[in-house]
């Protein structure tokens, strides 16, 4: 039976805002009967007959942390809905890390939202399960953006099913944190997750990390060496870039897969190993069989179910969580807020390198920032003549710089405080692109335009054309005649070396 079908009771504490009565009527119209409370002391007093408690956090965890003291103290677990103010980014995954059951926006009030919120794991087939594999500890995700919910929701379904899966998409855009959510929601996940890219390593080495060896086998084994498949066993084997396996070791992964045992080197008995096989590529598979590159064969055995991340820019409700979820991780003790402005430049940047590159411009950010609110002049992107004058490489059609000025056309659930702090942010970018800066010579943005602008010169000096100096400085043509255009403005670079 749904949880819906019936009323479901709530406690409601919010300081801040009294709950108004259009919104009172449309949760009584989704099930949940609410009584409003005021203070810690009556949720106390009542905790025992809830089933929901739905509180308001402002800046701090304050609130939710002494609701978790309370059911500490009665012996009771309730499901804890956190609502937050849209500015305050980081609280959003702290609460999530500290035990809330759901954050939403203060303002949410759509009944797709709610009834997301109110979802209960169906108890009755949990039971058996949790019996007999007691659940690990899932891991922080972010999966917020509607293509994203729906991809989790896929994925945990097939975690349930013990098949091989092949997951596809971009680099850097989460396969393998898509491939721990496998485990993480199987019937596995007691037991180890083991990694390992096919890419990095020579392939006389995968042969002996897969399958291991004996003492003895050859010069220099010492001692005996049980490969990945058997450190996994009752657990998961993750193959990132499987499409760059060697040939000769694609078969031998296939006969492993077939048979459930494998033989190490220099050995004369079979091992029986019990390991799903999670596999990861960003190749076209296909392709590649058609250019033998590929088993076809070992293509259907490990694409039982096909899961694919899209790259960042295609669910860019996401973007603004993991950027919360990132200050978490790379500012612990520091609360950083974001602009306006630079959530609509973060929004419109087309994102080549996927997560790993918006984690770079977070852990900058995080460095140049002094005063804990993140504007667009501590943004520093990986080519910044893309990042200002739009992506065109599979990006999206409007430009960054527009997107500046305006409010973002995605719902991303976060939306900060309006900041007035653009015209001087820009004006000190303005300065920071001169040489000798106006700036202080210790100021930390000031050394990095220095030096930037120190690299420029030497490159076109040392070189013979502008494609040459971007390629020495492993930056594209475009980005070098954007960075000399700001430099023209404000720079005693030499105009020869400028009009090169």
């Amino acid at each position: 039976m749904s949880s819906f079908n019936t009323a479901q009771h709530a406690l409601w504490l919010d300081p801040v805002q009294p709950l108004a009565a259009p919104e009172h009527a449309q949760l009584a119209l989704i099930g949940l009967s609410v009584h409003r409370l005021h203070t810690l002391e009556d949720i106390q007093k009542q905790l025992t007959d809830a089933d929901w408690v739905v509180v308001r956090l402002d800046s701090s965890l304050e609130r939710l942390q002494s609701i978790m003291a309370l059911q500490v103290q009665a012996n009771i677990k309730v499901p804890v809905i956190c609502r937050v103010d849209r500015q305050h980014l980081s609280l959003a995954v702290q609460a999530m890390r500290m035990g809330a059951h759901h954050v939403l926006a203060a303002d949410e009030w759509t009944v797709p939202a709610w009834k997301a919120a109110l979802h209960k794991p169906d108890q009755k087939n949990m039971t058996a399960v949790t019996a007999a594999h007691p659940p690990a500890p899932q891991r922080s995700v972010v999966y917020v953006d509607p293509a994203s919910r729906h991809l989790l929701a896929l994925a945990q379904r097939v975690a349930k099913a013990q098949v091989t899966a092949l997951i596809e998409g971009p680099t850097g855009a989460g396969k393998e944190v898509l491939a721990r959510v496998l485990h993480e929601s199987s019937a596995r996940a007691r037991g180890p997750f083991v990694g390992l890219n096919c890419a990095a390593l020579p392939e006389q080495l995968i042969d002996d990390m897969l399958f291991g060896h004996e003492k003895g086998a050859f010069t220099g084994a010492h001692k005996e060496f049980k490969g990945l498949f058997e450190q996994a066993q009752g657990g998961t084997l993750f193959l990132d870039e499987i499409g760059e396996m060697p040939m000769h070791l694609q078969a031998k992964l296939l006969r492993v897969l077939q048979e459930r045992q494998l033989t190490r080197l220099g050995a004369e008995r079979c091992v029986t190993v019990d390991v799903r096989v999670v596999a990861a590529t960003n190749k076209d598979l296909r392709q590649a069989i058609v250019a033998r590159e590929f088993r076809e064969d070992l293509y259907f055995r490990i694409s039982t179910f096909k899961l694919r991340v899209p790259a960042l820019r295609d669910r860019p409700g996401d973007i603004m969580p993991l950027v919360a979820q990132l200050l978490v991780r790379h500012a612990k003790d520091e609360s950083f807020t974001v602009s306006a402005q630079a959530q609509s430049m973060l929004l419109g940047y087309g994102w080549p390198g996927n997560v790993r590159e918006l984690e770079n411009v977070v852990q900058r950010a995080v460095v140049l920032c002094a005063d804990g609110h993140i504007d667009t002049c501590h943004l520093m992107f990986d080519d910044a003549y893309d990042a200002y004058d739009g992506y065109d490489n599979n990006a999206p059609t409007q430009p960054a710089l527009a997107a500046r000025h305006d409010t973002p056309s995605v719902n991303t659930g976060f939306v900060p405080e309006p900041d007035s702090t653009e015209e001087l942010c820009d004006d000190e970018v303005t300065a920071l692109m001169q040489y000798p800066s106006a700036a202080g010579a210790g100021h930390l943005h000031t050394a990095v335009k220095s030096n930037e602008h120190q690299l420029i010169m030497a490159a076109i000096q040392n070189t013979e054309s502008r494609i040459e100096a971007a390629r020495q400085l492993g930056i594209s043509p475009r980005t070098l005649r954007y960075k000399l255009a700001k430099l023209k403005g404000g720079s005693d670079m030499p105009s020869m070396a400028l009009a090169r």
